[in-house]
């Protein structure tokens, strides 16, 4: 068997373990690769493959920014501004225009390097049982994490009532051991797990990850964040009583801390949102993504929040559609001379205090001012560096809510979590039951998560088409677009591997 001379741990990209050649994927960076005279056999070896393991959160693939704007583009919460021709196909949901082949072939590499290190940890020398037992539940937590994305991306989601036409075409591939040689990358043909499978695999690796981890920053996997994200997971799953249940124990923890009134706002603007159970870390500015496809730019053209707001910072290419806007009673106005143009700019709203998380950005190439959400505008000023949050804590609320709503009996308590939360950001409560308390549920998640990335897969997740008034577009759930294509070279190499519906 040939080995390489360095054992690249992000060597392969997928299930089917992508044919392509070795010069091709040796290319990365150095950090994310190590020698193999002591590849993760010494605890400095493992840290740095950990770390890896960690960064690749970081690119625009997937939490850098298209698992937040991409999919709200595909989603009914925002309209694209033409400011640079981003996400405009994702906006109007064309064909293809989707989440793309990065997605799948980063979450895969690093999925590989915790297969690696997982295995290898019976054979490291010099490391405490408590350095053993961190390293395996952040490995876990962290490919239970990217299996999770992976899923909700290229599947159905199991809660979903199937229309006529729509078929389950099955998980994703489920690959539990790691390759560092490129012929046994390609003997590896794997076909895609049921999405049942996927879960249970999931819930599995959450579950080790709970028992095996306490907390050091919440940069980091932690008991807390794996119970967290179990509860995500489960509600996804519509395994009700388990989305509840992990949801109190993430509440009962010390990690991340629930806010309301202005603290909620000003959260978003400290260095570490203090809702965060598990956020992803952008430290340096060798980490940004930077002016074209960051967070930041992608919602705003502001530099940071204390600039003059003719300095322009980013392109603000995907803003609040009049639905929205309409939550928050947003609606921009022009302060003093309406001859200026300066910083005479305001945002009237109603007593939603998520509504001071959007404002009057700048002029881009003669389109006007339009109002923009500021959740990532420059934390301490420092531009395109906004760490993001996973996980918040305000989540297990309306995941406890809705989880009770669906249990049998719970109604009251899923009404009176519901009412709980309105008032954490200035609304009064309601009184509803049936159908229209689980509208109210879902309307909150819309309300909460516009620009965080949920609002696709909570219409995925109960099969509801997606209407859009600007664009005017009206997505039914049977449309094989609520799909992206699993990468075309993927199924081109693996037999085994097939594509999904409509591509």
């Amino acid at each position: 068997m040939k080995f390489i001379n360095k054992i690249v741990l992000s060597f392969v990209f997928a299930g089917s373990f992508l044919i392509t050649s070795c010069d091709d994927l040796l290319q990365v960076d150095p950090r994310q690769s190590i020698d193999a005279n002591g590849a993760l056999n010494t605890p400095d070896a493992v840290s740095a493959a950990l770390n890896s393991v960690y960064a690749r959160l970081r690119p625009v693939s997937n939490y850098g920014r298209n698992l937040l704007a991409l999919s709200d583009a595909l989603a009914d919460v925002g309209v694209t501004t033409s400011n640079s021709g981003r996400l405009i196909g994702e906006n109007n949901n064309q064909p293809n225009a989707h989440f793309t082949a990065d997605l799948w072939a980063n979450s895969y590499f690093a999925i590989n390097e915790a297969n690696l290190i997982i295995a290898a940890l019976s054979t490291v020398e010099g490391a405490s049982a408590a350095q053993l037992a961190r390293w395996e539940g952040e490995a876990k937590f962290l490919r239970a994490l990217y299996y999770f994305d992976l899923v909700k991306v290229y599947s159905y989601i199991p809660t979903a009532v199937y229309a006529p036409g729509v078929i389950d075409e099955g998980g994703i591939p489920l690959v539990l051991e790691g390759v560092i040689t490129s012929d046994a990358a390609l003997s590896r043909q794997s076909p895609r797990s049921t999405v049942d499978q996927v879960y249970a695999q999931i819930y599995t690796d959450l579950e080790a990850a709970k028992t095996l981890l306490t907390s050091r920053g919440t940069q980091f996997a932690s008991s807390a964040a794996a119970s967290a994200l179990l509860s995500r997971v489960a509600l996804y799953r519509g395994d009700w009583p388990k989305a509840a249940a992990e949801a109190t124990t993430a509440l009962a923890s010390n990690v991340g801390t629930v806010l309301s009134g202005s603290s909620y706002v000003n959260g978003w603007r400290a260095d570490i949102n203090p809702e965060s159970m598990f956020e992803v870390r952008f430290a340096i500015a060798a980490e940004s993504i930077g002016v074209n496809e960051s967070l930041q730019t992608s919602y705003t053209t502001l530099l940071n929040l204390t600039a003059n707001k003719n300095s322009q910072g980013g392109w603000g290419d995907f803003i609040p559609n009049p639905t929205v806007r309409g939550f928050f009673g947003l609606t921009q106005l022009q302060l003093g001379n309406p001859a200026s143009d300066n910083n005479n700019w305001d945002v009237t709203r109603n007593s939603d205090i998520r509504g001071f998380l959007f404002t009057t950005g700048n002029t881009v190439r003669g389109a006007g001012r339009q109002i923009e959400c500021i959740k990532f505008a420059s934390k301490s000023g420092a531009a395109y560096l906004d760490n993001v949050p996973v996980i918040r804590k305000s989540e297990m609320h309306l995941n406890r809510a809705e989880a009770n709503y669906h249990i049998p009996g719970n109604e009251a308590a899923a009404l009176a979590e519901l009412n709980a939360f309105k008032g954490l950001r200035g609304l009064p409560a309601v009184s509803l039951t049936g159908q229209a308390l689980l509208d109210e549920i879902l309307l909150e998640r819309f309300k909460e998560f516009a620009f965080e990335g949920h609002r696709w897969f909570d219409l995925k997740r109960y099969g509801r088409n997606v209407v859009k008034i600007v664009p005017s577009v009206i997505l039914t759930f049977d449309d094989f677009k609520i799909l992206p294509p699993i990468p075309q070279r993927e199924v081109d190499g693996n037999p085994n591997l097939n594509q999904n519906r409509g591509y």
